[in-house]
């Protein structure tokens, strides 16, 4: 149980370090693009703002991305979870079950032991 935990942890922490190494390798790719075109100053300055809107959709899209694929894992887990739970209250109340007839089962072979019992100690 505690092995699938650290397997599913490092899977989340594979996927924000595969995103953030995404953003980080898009942005240092650009900023060295635009540093060495040999251009004049507007048109790289008008470069770094289109780029740099580029990024931030390509970032909103990643993390987008990411947002959809914690909230499909959180209800996987959910689901998941009810349904052990459901089969775990149904185990309870069939081993309560079986706890309730064995007792009933005990008093009905010992009553007549309890009977005799009784009914020596009442006559001696």
């Amino acid at each position: 149980m505690a092995k699938k935990k650290q397997e599913k942890q490092a899977e989340g922490m594979s996927l924000g370090t595969v995103l953030m190494g995404t953003l980080i390798g898009a942005l240092t790719g650009a900023l060295v693009m635009l540093l060495t075109a040999p251009q004049s100053g507007k048109k790289t300055r008008a470069k770094i703002q289109s780029k740099s809107q580029e990024l931030r959709e390509q970032a909103t899209e990643t993390l987008e991305e990411g947002v959809d694929q914690v909230r499909t894992k959180a209800k996987e887990v959910r689901t998941k979870a009810n349904e052990v739970t459901t089969k775990l209250q149904k185990q309870a109340g069939d081993l309560q079950q079986r706890g309730h007839d064995a007792i009933e089962q005990q008093k009905e072979r010992w009553a007549p032991v309890v009977e005799a019992s009784k009914a020596a100690v009442n006559g001696s």
